[in-house]
């Protein structure tokens, strides 16, 4: 009678383990545990159709959602003026992806090696200079000096000489590469230029214009001389394809050359023959 007193018990106990979803731990006629016995919930409960996923072992989990990297600082683009901007054109001229300037103005020409160079290292070719792209810039070129940055071509124009002063004249500064062309003390047109070398330099001095030859070849270096304003021998004032391709990398047999052929040519329609020409330092 002592065991049937016992099996109630037991049975409510068991009762309870079911109704919460427990592990029971049942004892043999010993008195010793015996194993585990493991309750599942009905197919037809709630719990057990909800899935769980299973972990995926390359996903690391971070504990927060992930952000995307924040675009690079945009240091210079378009519009943007001043000695950073030389610095940008002057080490882009080392490394030949520009050949104008340094102007200090961040131009059309300058936007377009700025997006060569972005586009060559596998960056966005946004033409803007960002902090990456001026880190790697800087990287493959060297610290521009004084002549870099301002004695390359595209400075401002000097000071006038005086003897520009009065009339219509052709007025030619060595020292800023510039051509300004003026009427009676008025600038009306600048133009960038360069002159002969060393060995065939430019004359310096006051002359005038004695000839134009609009489509003119030269049979001594056997080259091409387009609006040619000749002032003083063999010396003119005119377009050169050489100088709008490789800048202040070369230089003329003696001529005033100019790069901008629409300037020029624009040039070439208002100077007159007898009108003077002042070449100075």
């Amino acid at each position: 009678m002592r065991g049937t007193g016992r099996r109630p018990a037991a049975l409510l106990v068991l009762a309870v383990a079911v109704v919460c979803g427990c592990t029971v731990q049942p004892t043999g006629p010993d008195g010793k545990p015996r194993g585990p016995i493991r309750f599942e919930l009905p197919s037809h409960s709630p719990a057990a159709r909800t899935p769980h996923p299973a972990p995926d072992p390359g996903r690391r989990d971070t504990g927060s959602p992930r952000r995307a990297e924040p675009a690079p600082a945009v240091l210079w683009s378009p519009g943007d003026t001043g000695r950073d901007v030389r610095e940008l054109q002057a080490r882009l001229r080392q490394i030949a992806w520009l050949y104008d300037g340094p102007t200090g103005t961040y131009d059309e020409l300058t936007e377009r090696a700025v997006r060569g160079f972005q586009g060559k290292r596998g960056l966005p070719r946004t033409g803007r200079t960002d902090r990456v792209t001026w880190e790697r810039l800087r990287a493959m070129t060297r610290e521009p000096g004084y002549w870099d940055l301002y004695l390359m071509g595209g400075q401002p124009a000097a000071a006038p000489d005086p003897r520009c002063l009065t009339g219509r004249v052709l007025c030619v500064s060595k020292t800023s590469r510039t051509l300004r062309w003026m009427i009676d003390g008025r600038t009306v047109a600048t133009l960038a230029v360069r002159f002969g070398s060393r060995y065939t330099p430019t004359r310096d001095g006051v002359f005038e214009v004695y000839w134009k030859s609009r489509d003119h070849w030269s049979t001594l270096y056997d080259t091409s001389m387009p609006y040619a304003m000749f002032f003083s021998g063999g010396q003119a004032v005119h377009f050169s394809s050489d100088f709008a391709a490789r800048g202040y990398a070369g230089a003329s047999h003696g001529c005033v050359n100019v790069r901008d052929e629409a300037a020029i040519a624009g040039l070439y329609a208002q100077v007159r023959t007898g009108d003077k020409v002042v070449v100075y330092q």
